[in-house]
């Protein structure tokens, strides 16, 4: 589990870089596709969501990212219209967007910081 400074690090890394270069979100998984579909969230909402992650919203990370071969991947979970979404992301490559890798509803109860 990472410390709280080190998700604050992270997250003003993130935050930063999606100011820069932006988000590519991943979308190609059905159920990120039904969850957005579900919820009714538009690109520009799951954007602002990303920029409005906190420190209290850390699930778990960082772990190692296999999949797209960058940066680790750390999870947050924000409730977003009384669902649990369950949201994975990676700071990618240097010079390159940062990578959504999942945003769906939680299959389970997420533990936060929160206790």
């Amino acid at each position: 589990m990472a410390t709280t400074d080190e998700i604050y690090s992270f997250l003003q890394d993130f935050k930063t870089k999606i100011g820069i270069w932006g988000v590519i979100f991943r979308d190609d998984r059905g159920k990120n596709a039904k969850a957005l579909l579900d919820l009714d969230i538009t690109p520009v909402y799951r954007e602002e969501v990303l920029r409005g992650l906190l420190v209290t919203d850390y699930y778990e990370g960082p772990k190692k990212e296999t999949l797209y071969g960058g940066a680790d991947m750390w999870v947050f979970g924000k409730t977003i219209k009384g669902q649990e979404v369950y949201i994975k992301v990676t700071l990618g490559f240097a010079g390159a967007q940062v990578i959504c890798i999942s945003f769906h509803v939680a299959e389970h109860p997420m533990k936060s910081l929160k206790k």
